[in-house]
């Protein structure tokens, strides 16, 4: 490791949903406007034909629809955002959405996170690489969020104005992803906000697969949930979910359930990759002694073939951040950018809660 690399900035919002929402606009405005003069959030640097507000705007409508019918909470924290940041409604909503509007991309891939939950005597643990296109490197950001009436708070690690991406909750659950690809993408709730929802609504796993079978969700994916006791896999086509539950669940970017391997539609070169990787993690996990902590994991996630190194090509998917999640701890740890060359940051929603603080931040 060289450093601490690209800056992991904290957003602490505390009150109802608008008010969550503005407190993060007023602090990443700056951020997202840049990013939204970027090309549309970089979208014309990535996709084949470029876009246009006119164009998006049937599409930014239908599902504004979805998301307030199905998670009014998280409508009322995007109406928040757009006025804290100074957005339009629809600039705010197409930063939720943005990998909808990519939809498929079947030209060979370099990744797209390799993702693992583990017991073991340290604790339960959830690890993985976040593989993305576009050098998002410089809009990570860590969410703290204490909605007025939850019984829980939710730490989120998200990109670019993203309200959700990957996370974990103070009732010790989990959420990590990966894309899948299969079934018709349509309107309806996005999974990066799906997974918000989750942790501000689901105590357990069992918790959240329930929910999960009540959204409609507009996308193919695969979650990966871990709490105190179990750790299970969740694939996502359509409107049907695959549940597979162990003491130890691995996943990449291809169907595993028997169900849905013949919809995938994963190009050949992506899924031999995501086979490799999917095998590396595994032999790996193996050799992982019990004990292990955080700095170990990390070591996992930092050797290729899961590290996926960039290629300076902005479409290209590539290792943007490596998290190790302890759900049983309330703590996220994150390394931005490239995890083996720069340190992890650690933040703690046990920590906040003693010190009546934002989450402590630990860079090692």
């Amino acid at each position: 490791m060289t450093g601490a690399g690209p800056r992991v900035p904290v957003m602490r919002a505390r009150g109802d949903a608008f008010e969550c929402g503005r407190r993060h606009g007023v602090e990443r405005a700056e951020s997202l406007r840049a990013f939204l003069d970027d090309g549309l959030a970089r979208l014309n640097r990535i996709i084949p034909a470029p876009v246009t507000w006119a164009t998006l705007k049937p599409t930014l409508d239908a599902y504004r629809v979805e998301i307030e019918t199905q998670t009014p909470l998280l409508a009322q924290e995007l109406h928040g955002l757009a006025e804290g940041a100074g957005l339009g409604a629809d600039e705010a909503l197409l930063l939720q959405i943005r990998r909808e509007i990519m939809g498929y991309q079947r030209i060979p891939t370099m990744g797209d996170c390799t993702t693992y939950a583990v017991g073991g005597a340290a604790g339960p643990v959830l690890a993985q690489t976040v593989d993305l296109n576009g050098d998002l490197d410089d809009q990570i950001c860590v969410l703290d969020i204490a909605r007025t009436g939850s019984p829980r708070r939710v730490l989120v690690l998200g990109f670019g104005g993203l309200l959700g991406y990957l996370g974990v909750n103070s009732d010790g659950l989990a959420v990590g992803l990966n894309l899948v690809l299969g079934g018709r993408w349509r309107p309806g709730l996005p999974p990066y906000l799906a997974i918000r929802h989750l942790l501000d609504s689901a105590r357990d796993v069992d918790d959240a697969v329930r929910i999960l079978r009540t959204l409609k969700l507009a996308s193919s994916r695969n979650l990966v949930l871990c709490d105190a006791r179990k750790s299970a896999w969740v694939e996502i086509l359509g409107d049907e979910l695959r549940v597979s539950e162990s003491s130890t669940s691995t996943h990449t970017n291809h169907f595993l359930h028997p169900d849905f391997v013949a919809h995938d539609e994963l190009n050949v070169f992506a899924r031999n990759f995501s086979r490799q990787r999917l095998d590396a993690c595994r032999a790996r996990l193996s050799e992982l002694a019990p004990e292990a902590g955080v700095e170990e994991h990390f070591a996992l996630l930092s050797r290729a073939p899961i590290r996926v190194e960039g290629n300076g090509d902005v479409r290209r998917e590539r290792t943007v951040a490596a998290v190790v999640l302890r759900p049983d701890l309330g703590e996220l740890h994150v390394r931005p950018g490239d995890p083996a060359l720069h340190r992890t940051h650690s933040f703690s929603l046990r920590a906040a809660v003693a010190q009546g603080a934002a989450p402590a931040e630990v860079i090692s």
